[in-house]
């Protein structure tokens, strides 16, 4: 039977309202509290809300705490640069590891000062390296051996826009002294009157870049050649080239059979129509243009978001052309984009393209204006805006 156990009476001057009273406590006949007391856990000190509760352990489980998003993006931010710096310092130092930088310019003698801004003399060679015979067959290129330049341009970059020369191959050029790029063996100067793709067959780039710089006077900085192979390699890798053919164009040497109009070229229509040279009436000044045309249009398609920012065409891109370029030993990945760049500047009327001025001709050799060459090269070593007008 359950009995009140009372506590000891307040003491004297306390009472209901000079202190808390104590209560009563509830207990069995065997002197133990039951367990659906009233007062159960209430002198404890316990209440409600504090360690009962319905997850079993005393208390209502505590809130999880609100995700922290700013440190999410943070690292998540950190990480993504992370990423990208990593590949690009991977692509770097994979695509600068493909540049055949085999021309030694320091080879090259007598040369004439720096001027302002850069120049790159960009050559298109005939070579076949590396081409099967169905290649050569497909590409109409024949099986010459050795390789002899098609196209010669130099390109000018600084700060009035870019300019690009072309420079027939047909051009009447003197052959200065040199030294022998294998031999080492200072030839002489003779006088001799040559045609100028005569002097990269004679000895190569150093040579080629021997007598236009006597001829000019104008320092060449970098040295970039792309063979037959090559150049159709990266045109299909970007999918193509759209250019305005200017006319009809059947040429049974070139492989070129094209109408007038704009298209887009695949690699092989594309080497056939900037080696077309018979089909047209102004024969090689009329081929260098088409050949500028062309290497701007391809510098543009190269240098849009469409290709750059996709590594599907990005990569194949790079590696057909750094594959097929041969540079000099100081060319850098930062030069080839700015060739690159400046060439799309071009075709986008933001430079000048033209062929070096031409006075007429002697035994089919091209003579060139010495008056308006020396212009020229006065205004591009100075960096001034060139008024030279070019045939």
């Amino acid at each position: 039977m359950r009995q009140v156990r009372r506590g000891p009476a307040a003491p004297p001057g306390q009472g209901a309202y000079g202190g808390v009273p104590q209560q009563p406590s509830y207990v069995d006949g065997q002197g133990h509290g039951g367990h659906d007391g009233y007062d159960s856990g209430y002198n404890t000190g316990q209440v409600y809300g504090g360690s009962g509760g319905p997850d079993g352990g005393g208390g209502y489980a505590p809130q999880r705490p609100a995700p922290d998003w700013r440190r999410r993006i943070k690292v998540t931010a950190i990480t993504l640069v992370t990423v990208l710096l990593v590949t690009t310092v991977a692509t770097y130092f994979w695509a600068d590891s493909k540049l055949n930088r085999e021309v030694d310019l320091s080879k090259v003698i007598e040369r004439p000062e720096k001027g302002e801004g850069t120049n790159y003399l960009i050559v298109g060679s005939d070579s076949r390296e590396g081409m099967s015979d169905e290649d050569k067959k497909k590409l109409h290129t024949g099986s010459a051996e050795g390789k002899r330049t098609d196209s010669m341009m130099i390109l000018h970059t600084g700060g009035n826009g870019p300019t690009l020369i072309s420079l027939p191959r047909d051009s009447n050029v003197e052959i200065p002294s040199f030294k022998g790029s294998d031999s080492g063996k200072t030839y002489p100067a003779t006088g001799r009157q040559v045609k100028l793709n005569a002097a990269y067959a004679e000895d190569g780039p150093e040579l080629l870049v021997r007598t236009v710089e006597f001829n000019t006077g104008l320092h060449i900085d970098h040295y970039v050649e792309i063979g037959f192979g090559g150049f159709a390699s990266i045109v299909d890798a970007v999918g193509g080239v759209e250019i305005d053919i200017p006319q009809d164009i059947k040429d049974t040497k070139s492989g070129a059979d094209l109408k007038k109009g704009k298209q887009t070229l695949n690699g092989e229509e594309a080497l056939a129509f900037v080696r077309t040279r018979y089909a047209l009436a102004g024969s090689d000044l009329d081929r260098t243009k088409n050949q500028q045309k062309f290497l701007s249009a391809l510098a543009n398609q190269v240098a849009t978001p469409g290709t750059v920012l996709n590594p599907f065409k990005l990569y194949p891109t790079m590696g057909a052309g750094l594959d097929s370029l041969i540079v000099d030993e100081d060319m850098g990945l930062f030069d080839l984009a700015d060739m690159f760049w400046s060439m799309k500047g071009v075709s986008s009327g933001e430079g000048t393209s033209m062929n070096m001025p031409i006075a007429g001709s002697s035994g089919g050799n091209l003579l060139w204006d010495k008056a308006k060459v020396k212009q020229l090269v006065n205004e591009l070593n100075n960096d001034e805006k060139v008024t030279v007008k070019g045939n």
